[in-house]
């Protein structure tokens, strides 16, 4: 029978293929035992849900059977810890000076893409600045920014004491950070594969003056990949605003994004409906222009509520493609800006999961 370090030698052959290191040094394997043939161990992933997981239980499963005298392999599945996810990523567990200024961090997530994350990022960046709140916007979304344009800001980004990026200030005041500003020519296209865009996100959470802020808004791109989960492992996270359109096949796609976040034990603060039907300003009438609406389903599924229900106004298009997104003034964005800073204020703790043994 092999012994224990033996085993050990063998599942050092196994790399997880995103961190593209050896699982025993990595401390995803733990409590090894074996007994008159039988290997016992559990396999510890970077999340819960690892789309991976599989491959990897396979692989070490293979690897410890085929060492002389074993007889069967048990694996179980567990996983890391934020603080282990962050040593496994390479993440300092430390935070800047300048970034335990910031009080609020609240990530603006979707997963299906065209819903509408920036507009209401900006729409509800405008509405806190207007309430008197200090705000900031860091642009996740790095291959397709939106944010410049919603403000009508423009880089270069100038450098701060300490060698740190300066965010770009709107008419307002609001915070800014993206990538176009960094860019020559702001439709100039970033070609970059995940491992970048998630260094490029954290440099603009650790290396930007962000000074002092109430609330710090991150606007993701579309997805559950490598830029929603850099945000949810390297990032103080309060919490996530969902947004979602009337569309069926929008919900569907949202409600993925609603599992990421329970899956990784990301609070979400509440479900915002973009694009909720059509008010004809001659009649008053209102046509549901994409359907009937989706959003309660999507806010019991996320344990949250239903914060606001956008409508579809020509105004609100026209002063975002002018690059006024701070003049828009409607009681719906007033509402979400209330209703956001109560759940701010009374927090929200995430429901722990359980993972089943393999």
């Amino acid at each position: 029978m092999s012994n224990e370090k033996e085993i050990l030698e063998a599942l050092r052959q196994i790399h997880d293929p995103e961190l593209r290191r050896n699982i025993v040094d990595l401390g995803m394997v733990r409590d090894l035992q074996t007994n008159n043939g039988t290997v016992n161990f559990t396999l510890a992933l970077t999340i819960p849900e690892c789309p991976l997981r599989d491959q990897l239980v396979a692989e070490a499963r293979t690897a410890v059977a085929n060492l002389p005298g074993v007889t069967e392999v048990n694996i179980n599945l567990d996983a890391m810890n934020m603080a282990e996810r962050r040593a496994a990523f390479g993440i300092s567990s430390q935070l800047s000076p300048e970034s335990t200024q910031v009080k609020q961090v609240i990530a603006v997530m979707s997963g299906k893409g065209g819903v509408g994350k920036s507009l209401v990022t900006g729409l509800l960046a405008a509405g806190l600045k207007k309430a008197g709140y200090r705000v900031g916007i860091l642009d996740a979304d790095v291959t397709g920014p939106s944010i410049p344009r919603l403000f009508g800001a423009r880089g270069p980004v100038q450098i701060a004491p300490g060698n740190r990026l300066q965010p770009v200030a709107s008419r307002t005041g609001v915070k800014l950070m993206s990538i176009n500003f960094l860019l020559e020519d702001e439709g100039q296209a970033v070609i970059w594969r995940g491992p970048m865009i998630s260094q490029v996100i954290e440099q603009f959470w650790n290396d930007v003056n962000w000074g002092q802020l109430d609330y710090l808004l991150v606007d993701l791109p579309p997805g559950t990949s490598d830029a929603a989960l850099t945000v949810m492992q390297s990032l103080p996270l309060n919490g996530i605003i969902m947004v979602t359109t009337p569309q069926a096949l929008a919900a569907m796609v949202v409600r993925k994004a609603v599992k990421m976040a329970q899956t990784i034990h990301t609070p979400i603060l509440g479900i915002v409906e973009n694009m909720a039907g059509f008010v004809a300003p001659d009649t008053g009438q209102l046509y549901d222009v994409f359907g009937p609406s989706h959003a309660q389903e999507i806010a019991d599924a996320a344990d949250a509520p239903l914060l606001v229900r956008l409508p579809l106004k020509p105004l609100i298009a026209a002063l975002c493609d002018e690059g006024a997104v701070e003049a828009v003034d409607e009681p719906e964005v007033t509402a979400l800006v209330q209703a956001l800073g109560l759940l701010a204020s009374e927090g929200v703790t995430p429901q722990p999961k359980e993972i089943a043994a393999v």
